[in-house]
């Protein structure tokens, strides 16, 4: 569906939610409030309180926006930005993102500034902008989707910053923590993809759509992603010191250069795995957990999301 025409009038709907991200959200509620009340721009903060809600509470937040010809803002991880763009991709409703997560990915990648009063500023320049969607299953991803050992990482990364707190330092060390304890069981996966099949081992098959983050580990295919591809990942089965090797190979971006990985670009490609058949697959999708069935369809979608971004020429270079 054609986006809504967005102008400066154009009110915006922002759902904050208050179990997302690493910064104080009554701070962010009330930076959002007054950068906005001082532009003198019409807008609607909704605060997601109910985890068990969320979905219904942002479903109900766009089709207002789409009765009202608004545009509908996500604040939070990228877990929250994913939530709120798989219910607006096809209402037609511009969307935006304020990045309030641990690695923010999508803000980084399209020169979303990090810092709520900026990110929340830079928003009222922002021009509507067409961007690359995913697809696995009926499961939108912006940033990566994965099956094996990556998900059970997430798992554990998110009970041990309940313990720890946030921060790209502690889920190093989550991660670091998951590799030396917990059993690496491959998986044969079957792969069919751009007309090709093969049935290969893997730790973990990692499917990308944000050139920063394969720039990042040192996966060669930033190019790809950019231009209407997403990327596949593939692990080979490693042992424990193997495993905290390519860690380390992917702190460093040296990821691609590594033996034991696997990588290549794809528009549409199936995946059943060694699982058994009609049970459910545990998916990382933007760093939240689903259960999808098999066999998974990973692809493109057809219709972009229209974003709200800085303009061309105006963002600092991703880092």
């Amino acid at each position: 569906m054609p986006p809504i025409e967005y102008t400066s009038r154009t009110k915006l709907f922002v759902l904050v939610n208050a179990g997302s991200g690493k910064n104080d959200k009554e701070t962010t509620v009330e930076t959002i409030k007054r950068v906005l009340k001082a532009a003198g721009r019409d807008h609607e903060i909704v605060v997601i309180t109910d985890a068990e809600r969320i979905q219904a509470t942002i479903g109900d937040t766009v089709e207002r926006a789409r009765e009202a010809h608004g545009a509908v803002i996500a604040a939070g991880g990228d877990g929250t930005i994913n939530a709120a763009a798989q219910a607006v991709l096809g209402s037609g409703c511009p969307f935006g993102a304020l990045p309030q997560g641990t690695f923010n990915y999508f803000g980084r990648w399209h020169g979303i500034p990090l810092e709520i009063e900026a990110a929340t500023t830079a928003l009222l320049q922002a021009e509507l902008q067409p961007v690359q969607v995913g697809f696995v299953n009926d499961r939108i991803f912006l940033i990566n989707t994965s099956v094996g050992l990556y998900p059970l990482l997430l798992e554990d990364r998110e009970a041990f910053k309940k313990r720890h707190g946030r921060g790209q330092f502690n889920a190093l060390l989550s991660g670091i923590a998951t590799l030396i304890k917990r059993e690496h069981r491959p998986l044969y996966i079957t792969m069919d993809a751009d007309g090709e099949s093969r049935t290969v081992p893997a730790l973990t098959l990692f499917v990308g759509n944000n050139p920063l983050q394969m720039r990042q580990v040192g996966i060669p295919l930033d190019q790809a992603v950019d231009s209407g591809s997403l990327a596949a990942i593939r692990l080979r089965p490693a042992g424990t010191m193997e495993l905290l090797w390519l860690t380390l190979r992917g702190m460093l971006g040296k990821l691609g250069e590594e033996a034991d990985v696997a990588s290549f670009s794809f528009r549409r490609m199936t995946v059943r795995t060694s699982s058994t058949p009609g049970k459910l697959v545990k998916v990382a999708i933007d760093g939240e957990i689903e259960l999808l069935p098999g066999p998974l369809a990973f692809r493109v979608s057809e219709e972009p999301l229209y974003a709200l971004l800085p303009p061309p020429g105006t963002a600092e270079p991703p880092q």
